[in-house]
């Protein structure tokens, strides 16, 4: 005999995910769309096809013997909360990219492939397809292949137009080319590779000065009259991978790559170094670049803590015999002596830095 069903219960309708918030039509045709992105990032040993459970690479395939897979993940910080306030969202999966290979290649690997995560309340493809261009053209910068990634809609989770990203990134090194080098001693010369700007350390401090000077994202950048503040602050990361895998693989005595990220110049350094050694630069020998004196005159905040909170304009150092310095140098791009490493003085930090107070208040 047929159940009937009373008004009221046959008045309910039908409930669907996307009712939730979740609209996995959305989600497919987004992937859609990311594909050819993906594709253009393929590179030897790695099918960027979309669409499976995991992705794949063969290391044979990319020419290594007896590799040591290296891996790293990171964010991007509160520098997405900019690009959401000024609704720029093309440059901060370069961002995402840098952040990761670049720590993968301080360990002297080449960065083989990339996936992304990228988190909303609710989707707007327009803006994921616009975040993924952005990692797919930092692959392509750091030579690896976006092979996969995942994109989650999670109603009531996230502020109404922001959203999240992760980054995940995996390299390789022939067993013994690993860094840091145990050979690191006192007498090397540190070389330090300019930065783009901030890169993606600090924005928290970044955006209580803004605040703090009641300025808007649109205004004139008081470091870059040419440019609005927000696009100026938004100059994505650079990636250091080209030029010093070209100096890796010629053979140059690099020994050491430290990436400078959170902790700036005071706390990464001492990442490369063995026990009883300590690094001594000068902070006459790189010109401060004018974000970073802004910051410090208008927070203000005081040089010791620039130090250790940016890059300070050296966004990745390199440790190298004397002897060599001069032929990495040429073939790191804008590369300069900017220190060297010293035996290490009892309860002294590690990181000490030169002419710091006259160099960086002038």
């Amino acid at each position: 005999m047929r159940a009937h069903l009373s008004t009221s219960e046959a008045a309910i309708k039908s409930q669907t995910y996307k009712d939730a918030g979740v609209d996995i039509r959305a989600g497919n045709a987004l992937v859609d769309a990311i594909r050819p992105l993906a594709k253009a990032t393929a590179r030897a040993g790695a099918d960027p096809d979309l669409g499976g459970f995991g992705g794949l690479f063969d290391p044979a395939a990319a020419g290594f013997r007896d590799p040591i897979l290296v891996s790293g993940t990171d964010g991007v910080g509160t520098k997405l909360l900019v690009a959401i306030a000024v609704g720029r969202h093309d440059s901060i999966g370069i961002d995402l990219v840098a952040m990761c290979a670049n720590d993968v290649l301080a360990q002297g690997a080449e960065p083989l492939f990339f996936l992304d995560y990228f988190a909303t309340g609710r989707l707007d493809p327009e803006v994921a397809k616009s975040v993924v261009k952005g990692v797919a053209e930092g692959c392509r910068q750091a030579g690896c292949a976006l092979i996969g990634g995942e994109t989650a809609e999670t109603p009531g989770l996230y502020e109404p137009g922001h959203y999240d990203l992760a980054g995940f990134c995996v390299g390789a090194v022939e067993r013994g080319r690993l860094l840091p080098s145990a050979t690191v001693a006192a007498g090397d010369v540190v070389l330090g590779l300019p930065s783009s700007g901030l890169h993606a350390n600090g924005f928290s401090l970044v955006r209580r000065i803004v605040e703090a000077q009641r300025l808007r994202y649109g205004d004139p950048a008081p470091f870059a009259a040419e440019r609005s503040l927000g696009d100026a602050l938004l100059e994505p990361t650079r990636i250091y991978v080209a030029s010093c895998r070209e100096a890796l693989e010629a053979g140059d005595e690099i020994k050491a790559l430290a990436h400078i990220t959170g902790g700036g110049l005071l706390e990464n350094l001492p990442r490369v170094l063995p026990p009883g050694l300590a690094i001594e630069l000068d902070a006459t020998t790189w010109s401060l670049p004018p974000v970073f004196r802004w910051l410090a005159e208008a927070g203000p905040i005081e040089p010791s803590e620039l130090a250790r909170t940016f890059n300070c304009g050296i966004g990745m150092a390199a440790v190298v015999a004397g002897a060599a310095a001069d032929a990495v140098a040429r073939r790191l791009t804008g590369a300069r002596a900017i220190g060297r490493v010293v035996a290490a003085a009892d309860e002294a930090p590690r990181t000490r830095i030169l002419n710091l107070e006259t160099a960086w208040r002038s």
